[in-house]
Protein backbone atom coordinates (compact mmCIF):
# COMPACT_ATOMS: atom_id res chain seq x y z
CA UNK A 1 0.00 0.00 0.00
CA UNK A 2 1.02 3.90 -0.89
CA UNK A 3 1.90 5.13 2.92
CA UNK A 4 0.75 8.40 2.04
CA UNK A 5 -2.18 7.34 0.26
CA UNK A 6 -3.05 4.59 3.25
CA UNK A 7 -3.63 7.12 5.53
CA UNK A 8 -7.49 8.49 5.59
CA UNK A 9 -8.42 11.78 5.89
CA UNK A 10 -9.91 13.25 9.10
CA UNK A 11 -12.96 15.82 8.33
CA UNK A 12 -13.24 18.80 10.49
CA UNK A 13 -16.77 20.46 12.02
CA UNK A 14 -17.45 22.71 9.78
CA UNK A 15 -15.93 21.09 6.41
CA UNK A 16 -18.36 19.05 4.14
CA UNK A 17 -16.86 16.95 1.37
CA UNK A 18 -19.00 15.24 -0.95
CA UNK A 19 -17.60 12.31 -3.26
CA UNK A 20 -19.80 12.00 -6.64
CA UNK A 21 -18.53 9.87 -9.30
CA UNK A 22 -14.46 10.75 -9.81
CA UNK A 23 -15.47 14.29 -8.44
CA UNK A 24 -14.55 14.99 -5.09
CA UNK A 25 -16.05 18.43 -3.47
CA UNK A 26 -14.89 20.14 -0.47
CA UNK A 27 -16.94 22.85 1.02
CA UNK A 28 -15.84 24.83 4.07
CA UNK A 29 -16.45 28.36 5.97
CA UNK A 30 -13.17 29.70 3.92
CA UNK A 31 -14.38 28.62 0.66
CA UNK A 32 -15.29 25.48 -2.09
CA UNK A 33 -12.77 23.41 -3.84
CA UNK A 34 -13.52 20.66 -6.43
CA UNK A 35 -10.63 18.20 -7.96
CA UNK A 36 -11.60 15.22 -10.84
CA UNK A 37 -9.86 11.90 -9.70
CA UNK A 38 -8.24 9.97 -12.36
CA UNK A 39 -6.67 6.87 -12.89
CA UNK A 40 -9.18 4.37 -11.34
CA UNK A 41 -8.31 6.15 -8.08
CA UNK A 42 -12.10 5.92 -6.47
CA UNK A 43 -12.62 7.78 -2.55
CA UNK A 44 -15.24 7.50 -0.31
CA UNK A 45 -16.69 9.50 3.22
CA UNK A 46 -17.21 6.92 5.58
CA UNK A 47 -18.21 8.08 9.15
CA UNK A 48 -16.09 11.68 9.68
CA UNK A 49 -13.46 10.41 7.09
CA UNK A 50 -12.35 10.80 3.70
CA UNK A 51 -10.03 7.90 2.65
CA UNK A 52 -8.94 7.17 -0.97
CA UNK A 53 -8.57 3.49 -2.42
CA UNK A 54 -6.30 1.74 -6.10
CA UNK A 55 -7.62 -0.66 -8.46
CA UNK A 56 -4.17 -1.98 -8.57
CA UNK A 57 -0.50 -2.28 -7.41
CA UNK A 58 1.22 -0.58 -10.53
CA UNK A 59 3.55 2.17 -9.94
CA UNK A 60 1.57 4.70 -11.85
CA UNK A 61 -1.36 3.94 -9.63
CA UNK A 62 0.35 4.04 -6.35
CA UNK A 63 1.90 7.10 -7.21
CA UNK A 64 -1.98 9.04 -7.96
CA UNK A 65 -2.79 7.28 -5.11
CA UNK A 66 -0.17 9.56 -2.40
CA UNK A 67 -0.97 12.43 -4.72
CA UNK A 68 -5.18 12.82 -4.90
CA UNK A 69 -4.72 12.12 -1.38
CA UNK A 70 -2.36 14.55 -0.77
CA UNK A 71 -4.04 17.09 -2.46
CA UNK A 72 -7.30 16.37 -1.01
CA UNK A 73 -5.54 16.93 2.50
CA UNK A 74 -4.43 20.28 1.04
CA UNK A 75 -8.16 21.12 0.08
CA UNK A 76 -9.70 19.93 3.44
CA UNK A 77 -6.95 21.98 5.12
CA UNK A 78 -7.49 25.28 2.58
CA UNK A 79 -11.35 25.51 3.37
CA UNK A 80 -10.96 25.13 7.07
CA UNK A 81 -7.87 27.37 7.95
CA UNK A 82 -6.74 28.79 4.30
CA UNK A 83 -3.31 29.05 3.21
CA UNK A 84 -1.09 32.51 3.00
CA UNK A 85 2.28 33.62 2.04
CA UNK A 86 4.44 36.49 3.03
CA UNK A 87 6.59 38.08 0.48
CA UNK A 88 9.29 41.14 1.14
CA UNK A 89 9.80 43.65 -1.17
CA UNK A 90 13.78 44.83 -0.19
CA UNK A 91 15.26 47.79 -1.57
CA UNK A 92 15.29 51.71 -1.96
CA UNK A 93 12.58 53.16 -2.91
CA UNK A 94 10.60 50.03 -4.00
CA UNK A 95 7.59 49.34 -2.43
CA UNK A 96 3.65 47.49 -2.91
CA UNK A 97 0.04 48.61 -2.34
CA UNK A 98 -3.05 47.16 -2.94
CA UNK A 99 -5.67 48.39 -5.70
CA UNK A 100 -9.65 46.93 -5.35
CA UNK A 101 -8.36 44.34 -8.20
CA UNK A 102 -4.68 44.50 -8.91
CA UNK A 103 -1.69 44.76 -6.96
CA UNK A 104 0.89 47.74 -7.51
CA UNK A 105 4.78 47.48 -7.19
CA UNK A 106 7.06 50.14 -7.39
CA UNK A 107 10.45 48.28 -8.25
CA UNK A 108 12.79 50.53 -9.79
CA UNK A 109 11.45 50.30 -12.92
CA UNK A 110 10.31 53.65 -14.82
CA UNK A 111 6.53 52.87 -14.48
CA UNK A 112 4.43 50.63 -11.88
CA UNK A 113 3.62 47.44 -12.00
CA UNK A 114 0.71 45.96 -11.58
CA UNK A 115 -0.48 42.34 -11.06
CA UNK A 116 -4.31 41.28 -11.60
CA UNK A 117 -5.48 39.68 -8.43
CA UNK A 118 -6.98 36.04 -9.69
CA UNK A 119 -10.65 35.39 -7.98
CA UNK A 120 -10.37 33.87 -4.63
CA UNK A 121 -7.34 35.31 -3.16
CA UNK A 122 -6.72 37.77 -0.54
CA UNK A 123 -4.00 40.17 -0.81
CA UNK A 124 -3.27 42.85 1.29
CA UNK A 125 0.10 44.85 2.16
CA UNK A 126 0.17 45.27 6.27
CA UNK A 127 3.22 48.00 5.07
CA UNK A 128 4.90 49.59 1.69
CA UNK A 129 7.79 46.00 1.87
CA UNK A 130 5.40 43.44 2.43
CA UNK A 131 2.99 41.80 0.93
CA UNK A 132 0.25 39.06 2.29
CA UNK A 133 -1.60 36.39 -0.28
CA UNK A 134 -3.77 34.37 1.55
CA UNK A 135 -6.91 32.11 0.05
CA UNK A 136 -8.24 28.73 0.26
CA UNK A 137 -6.14 26.72 -2.94
CA UNK A 138 -2.99 26.55 -1.68
CA UNK A 139 -1.93 26.24 -5.44
CA UNK A 140 -3.52 29.54 -6.51
CA UNK A 141 -1.84 30.55 -3.54
CA UNK A 142 1.82 29.68 -4.33
CA UNK A 143 1.38 30.80 -8.17
CA UNK A 144 0.50 33.89 -7.52
CA UNK A 145 2.94 34.41 -4.65
CA UNK A 146 5.58 33.35 -7.38
CA UNK A 147 4.36 35.40 -9.92
CA UNK A 148 4.32 38.36 -8.06
CA UNK A 149 8.20 37.04 -7.23
CA UNK A 150 8.75 36.95 -10.75
CA UNK A 151 8.31 40.67 -11.36
CA UNK A 152 11.92 41.54 -9.83
CA UNK A 153 13.55 38.32 -8.32
CA UNK A 154 16.06 39.42 -6.03
CA UNK A 155 19.68 40.14 -7.60
CA UNK A 156 22.66 38.65 -6.39
CA UNK A 157 24.89 41.31 -5.71
CA UNK A 158 22.33 44.03 -3.11
CA UNK A 159 19.88 41.71 -2.70
CA UNK A 160 17.33 44.03 -3.61
CA UNK A 161 13.96 42.51 -5.37
CA UNK A 162 11.10 40.48 -3.82
CA UNK A 163 12.01 37.42 -2.05
CA UNK A 164 9.65 35.33 0.17
CA UNK A 165 9.57 35.96 3.94
CA UNK A 166 12.77 34.58 5.58
CA UNK A 167 14.32 33.08 2.17
CA UNK A 168 17.89 33.49 2.22
CA UNK A 169 19.63 35.30 -0.61
CA UNK A 170 23.36 34.44 -1.36
CA UNK A 171 24.61 37.41 -2.04
CA UNK A 172 28.07 37.59 -4.45
CA UNK A 173 31.35 39.56 -4.04
CA UNK A 174 31.62 42.52 -6.62
CA UNK A 175 35.07 43.33 -8.27
CA UNK A 176 37.55 43.40 -6.56
CA UNK A 177 40.53 46.07 -6.51
CA UNK A 178 43.01 43.76 -8.95
CA UNK A 179 45.82 46.69 -9.61
CA UNK A 180 47.59 45.98 -5.65
CA UNK A 181 51.72 45.67 -5.13
CA UNK A 182 53.17 42.66 -5.93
Amino acid sequence: MSRVGSIPISIPSGVDVKVDGRTVAVKGPKGELTRELSGGITAKVDGGQLSFSRPDDEARSKSLHGLYRALAQGMVTGVSTGFSTRLEVVGVSYQASVDPKRLKLQVGFSHPVYVSIPAGLKVECPSATQIMVSGCDKQMVGEFAARVRRVRPPEPYKGKGIRYYGEQITLKAGKSFVGGEK
